[in-house]
C-alpha cells in the first residue's frame, strides 16, 4: 500500500550529522516574478545552512545582483532572516535581468561568486530563473578559465571552485512547473483568489449579478481550474483546453438553466491566457458582451491582476517553502561532480529531487503542444494533479446522468460525523452532484448517526447543494453519536429508504462508527452494502491518511493569529507567548502550525517531555533574548500532558524568566473550528467526493447480484485516504490494527518527520533523518493511475 509506514528500520536511517558544510559557502537568491512563500524558502536555507556550519550569502535583486556585484551580495546571519515567514513577496528582491542573459555577464557574475568563495548556489524562481542557473553551471569552467585568461582570478582560485553545484526552488504562483505538484505562492494566491470571489458572491446575490472574473496565468489555467472548483464556477475559459466550438451558445444556456433552478447569481472565472480553438483571445470583456447581448444578465467583470501576488503567505505555503528550504542545503551537500542541477518539489505529500533540465524541457513541451493545438496532450504533460482538477471539473459541470446508469436505482446516503470541519459541505456538495450524474437518486442524513435512527433522512437534488462549496461547519449538521447502541433503528431506516451505499464524511467518530458497522454485518443485512469514509477533521487524527479535511483552514486560522500575536509582542519587546490549540491528543496543528508561525518551542503528547526538557527551553528563550529577536512563541497541544497544564507552563515560564521576559498565555478555542474553507480544503473535499462516489459506483455495479446489493467483503467498507504520493482506499477493518483507540491518534504519524526540522529552524541542536529526504528521480515517467496525490489541490 502506497505510503503506509512499516516498522522503524533503525539500520537503514541516515542522519544528516555527517553532511557538513564546514567550509562551504551558499548563496540564495530569488528571481523573477515574486510568489508569498519565497521568503520561508530564503529564510529555512539560511538558516539551515547555517546550522550544518557553512557561510550562507543573500544576492539581493536577483541575478542583477549577481552580475552587479558589491554590496549586493551580503552574507546573512541567523537574525537576519527573522520575522520574515509571515512576509509576502521576497525581502531580498527579485528584478528581471537583460545583462545575466549575455556572456559578459555570466562572467561578471562568475567573478563576483569566486571572490567570495561561492559555489553552491539556491535559485528560487520560475522555469526562465532555473533555466539560467543551469547554463550558468553548464559554463562554469569555461567562464573560470577566462577569467584566468584576463588575470582576473589565479590558478589556485580556480581549482578550489571548479565546481559549481545548484539547486532549484519553484516559486510561481501560476504553478505552471511540470514536475511537482505544487509550486511556491500557488495555494496563497488562491487564497486571495477565493477571498475575491467570497466577498463578490455576496453582492452578486444581492442584485442577481453576473461575474465575470480574471485571473493570473498567462500560460498556465492552473488558478482558474482551482478558483473554479473552489468556488463552483459556472463556466471556467483556460489555455489548456480552449472551448468547443459553438460555445458561445453553449456557455450561455448553462447560465440560463442555473438560473431558472433558483441561482441568484453566475460566477464565469478567465485565465488571462484563454483563447479559443482557432487561437483567438478569450477576453473578460468579450465574455461580459456575449453575456448581456445573449441574455440581458447585469454583467459586471473583475480583473484581479496583482493582488494575486500579494499578502501574507498561507500555511501551505509557509510549510512548503520551509521543508522544500531544508532539502535544498540537504541536495547542495549531498551534491557530487556527476549529479545534474536538481529542483527540490512536492509529489503528493513527498519530498522529491528532479533533474533541473527535465521539468523544463517538459514544461515547454506543453507550450508546444499547446501551439501546436494538441490540447489533450497538453493537459496530460501538465501531470495528474492538473488532469485530476480539470476532471473533477467536468464531472460536476455536466449535470446530466450519464446513459449508461440512467435511473440506476441505487440509493446512497451521504452524512457527517464528529465535529464539524471546513471543506465538509464542498464534499457533500461535491458526493451528491457526482452521484446524480452517476444515476444514482442521493439522500442527505441530518446530525449524524442521531439523525439516522431518528429518520432524518430526505432525498437531496442538484440545486440543494448549490454554493455550499464556501460554506464553513456541517449544513447536514453533525453529532458525535456512534452507531452501535442503535443498530435495529438505524438496520430499519436503510429498510424503509432501501439505501444501498453509504459516504460518511467525519473525523475518528466517522471512523468507529464505520468499523461498528461493519462489524454488525453478520447480523444485519442492510449493512451488508458499500461504504466508505471520507476522513474529516481538523485535528488529523484518522489512521490511513496524511492528510484530514479541515486540518488546513484550521490550520491557517492558528497561523494568522500567531502572526498577529508575533506583531503584538515585537512591539513590547521581551514577550513570550503560550498558546494552547486543539486536536486532542494529536499534535498535528502544534506541530505544523508550530511550523508555519515560527514557534520556539511545540509540546505534544507524541514526544514525552519533563521538567528538564520546560528548564532548557527557558533557558533557550533566555538566550534568544539578549539577540536582536526579543519575543518568543510556545505552542501547547491541549492534551499533551495532564500534569504540565497550559497555566502550569505560564507559570513557569513567568517565575524562571523573570526579569529577562514576561509571558502571556492564550487559548485559541473553537475558533480553530470555524471559518470559511481554505481553497485546500474545498479543492481536496470536492476531488475526494467525487473519486469516493465513483468507487462506490464501481463496488455497487460488483455486489449487485440477484435483483439487490449484498456485499460483506472487507473491502466495501474503505477508508479514502492520502498516503504519501496515493490516494488509496483502505478496508477499516485493516486500519483497526494503526490505531490507538485510547488516545484516538494513528500509531504511526507522519508529519513527526517535520518536528525536527522546526527545531533546527528554533535553532535546537537535534538529531534530523534524512532516510526520507527527495532522492533524485526522473520526471518522464508517467506514474500508475491509482498514483494520484491529490494533496497538491
Amino acid at each position: 500500500m502506497a505510503g503506509a509506514t512499516g516498522p522503524k528500520r533503525q539500520d537503514t536511517r541516515k542522519f544528516f550529522e555527517n553532511l557538513s558544510g564546514a567550509g562551504k559557502c551558499i548563496a540564495v537568491l530569488t528571481s523573477g516574478g515574486d510568489a508569498q512563500g519565497m521568503n520561508g524558502a530564503v529564510r529555512a536555507v539560511v538558516r539551515m545552512g547555517i546550522y550544518v556550519g557553512a557561510k550562507v550569502y543573500f544576492i539581493h535583486e536577483g541575478y542583477q545582483g549577481m552580475v552587479d556585484g558589491g554590496d549586493y551580495i551580503k552574507e546573512a546571519t541567523w537574525e537576519s532572516v527573522s520575522s520574515v515567514l509571515q512576509v509576502g513577496g521576497t525581502v531580498i528582491g527579485s528584478a528581471r535581468c537583460k545583462e545575466f542573459r549575455s556572456h559578459e555577464g555570466r562572467l561578471k557574475a562568475a567573478h563576483n561568486l569566486v571572490q567570495r568563495g561561492i559555489t553552491y548556489l539556491c535559485v528560487i524562481g520560475g522555469d526562465g530563473s532555473l533555466t539560467g542557473a543551469n547554463l550558468f553551471r553548464e559554463e562554469w569552467s569555461g567562464l573560470l578559465n577566462e577569467l584566468i585568461e584576463q588575470g582576473l582570478i589565479d590558478e589556485e582560485a580556480a581549482r578550489s571552485h571548479s565546481q559549481l553545484h545548484i539547486v532549484g526552488m519553484v516559486g510561481s504562483i501560476d504553478n505552471d512547473f511540470c514536475g511537482t505538484d505544487m509550486t511556491i505562492g500557488t495555494d496563497s494566491a488562491l487564497h486571495r483568489i477565493i477571498e475575491v470571489v467570497d466577498a463578490i458572491m455576496t453582492t452578486a446575490q444581492s442584485h442577481q449579478r453576473t461575474f465575470v472574473l480574471e485571473v493570473m496565468g498567462r500560460h498556465c489555467g492552473y488558478l482558474a481550474l482551482v478558483s473554479a472548483l473552489a468556488c463552483g464556477a459556472d463556466w471556467v475559459f483556460i489555455p489548456e483546453m480552449p472551448p468547443e466550438d459553438g460555445w458561445e451558445d453553449n456557455m450561455c444556456q448553462k447560465l440560463s438553466e442555473s438560473r431558472s433552478r433558483g441561482s441568484r447569481l453566475n460566477i464565469i472565472i478567465v485565465a488571462e491566457g484563454a483563447t479559443d480553438r482557432q487561437g483567438q483571445h478569450i477576453t473578460s470583456d468579450l465574455v461580459k458582451k456575449l453575456v448581456v447581448s445573449h441574455l440581458g444578465f447585469d454583467t459586471r467583470v473583475t480583473i484581479l491582476g496583482h493582488v494575486q501576488r500579494g499578502g501574507t503567505p498561507s500555511a501551505f505555503d509557509r510549510i512548503l517553502a520551509s521543508r522544500m528550504g531544508v532539502e535544498a542545503v540537504l541536495a547542495l551537500l549531498e551534491a557530487s561532480t556527476d549529479t545534474p542541477a536538481c529542483v527540490v518539489s512536492l509529489v503528493g505529500n513527498q519530498a522529491v529531487r528532479l533533474p533541473l533540465m527535465e521539468c523544463v524541457q517538459m514544461t515547454q513541451e506543453v507550450q508546444k503542444a499547446m501551439d501546436e493545438k494538441k490540447f489533450d496532450e497538453a493537459v496530460r504533460l501538465r501531470g495528474r494533479s492538473f488532469e485530476n482538477n480539470l476532471s473533477t471539473y467536468r464531472l460536476l459541470a455536466s449535470q446530466t446522468a450519464r446513459s449508461d446508469l440512467q435511473n440506476s436505482s441505487f440509493n446512497v446516503a451521504v452524512m457527517n460525523v464528529g465535529a464539524p470541519a471546513a471543506g465538509m459541505n464542498a464534499a457533500v456538495r461535491s458526493a451528491v452532484r457526482v452521484g446524480i450524474t452517476e444515476g444514482h437518486k442521493m439522500f442527505a442524513v441530518n446530525d449524524g448517526f442521531e439523525g439516522f435512527y431518528k429518520g432524518q433522512i430526505k432525498e437531496i437534488k442538484w440545486g440543494d447543494v448549490g454554493g455550499w462549496t464556501g460554506q464553513g461547519g456541517s449544513l447536514l449538521g453533525t453529532k458525535r453519536t456512534l452507531p452501535a447502541k442503535h443498530l435495529d433503528e438505524i438496520a430499519e431506516q436503510m429498510r424503509i429508504h432501501n439505501i444501498t451505499a453509504l459516504l460518511v464524511i467525519g473525523g475518528f467518530e466517522a471512523f468507529e462508527s464505520l468499523l461498528e458497522l461493519y462489524e454488525a454485518r453478520a447480523n444485519y443485512k442492510e449493512f451488508c452494502i458499500p461504504m466508505c469514509i471520507l476522513p474529516a477533521t481538523i485535528s488529523n487524527n484518522v489512521p490511513g491518511t496524511d492528510h484530514s479535511l479541515g486540518a488546513d483552514t484550521s490550520l491557517n486560522a492558528i497561523v494568522e493569529t500567531c502572526d498577529r500575536i508575533k506583531q503584538s509582542a515585537s512591539g513590547t519587546k521581551r514577550r513570550v507567548f503560550i498558546i494552547e490549540t486543539m486536536g486532542g491528543y494529536c499534535g498535528y496543528l502544534a506541530t505544523v502550525g508550530g511550523l508555519a508561525a515560527g514557534a520556539d518551542t511545540v509540546y505534544i503528547y507524541e514526544e514525552p517531555f519533563d521538567i528538564r526538557d520546560l528548564q532548557a527551553n527557558v533557558e533557550h528563550l533566555t538566550q534568544k533574548m539578549k539577540t536582536s529577536i526579543q519575543r518568543g512563541l510556545v505552542l501547547r497541544n491541549e492534551n499533551c500532558n495532564e500534569n504540565f497544564t497550559t497555566d502550569f507552563i505560564y507559570q513557569l515560564y513567568s517565575e524562571e524568566g523573570r526579569g529577562v521576559f514576561d509571558c502571556r498565555k492564550n487559548i485559541l478555542g473553537h475558533m480553530q473550528q470555524g471559518g470559511a474553507p481554505s481553497p485546500f480544503d474545498r479543492n481536496f473535499g470536492t476531488k475526494v467526493a467525487a473519486k469516493a462516489i465513483q468507487w462506490i459506483t464501481q463496488t455497487l455495479k460488483e455486489s449487485y447480484k440477484e435483483g439487490r446489493v449484498f456485499t460483506n467483503s472487507e473491502d466495501t467498507a474503505c477508508l479514502l485516504g492520502m498516503r504519501r504520493r496515493a490516494m488509496v482506499f483502505q478496508p477499516v477493518a485493516q486500519l483497526r490494527e494503526e490505531t490507538d483507540f485510547v488516545h484516538r491518534i494513528p500509531k504511526e504519524q507522519w508529519w513527526l518527520k517535520l518536528r525536527p526540522l522546526m527545531k533546527i529552524l528554533a535553532k535546537y541542536k537535534t538529531s534530523y533523518d534524512v532516510s526520507d529526504a527527495g532522492q533524485l528521480e526522473h520526471v518522464t515517467r508517467v506514474r500508475p493511475k491509482e498514483n494520484d496525490a491529490s494533496a497538491a489541490i
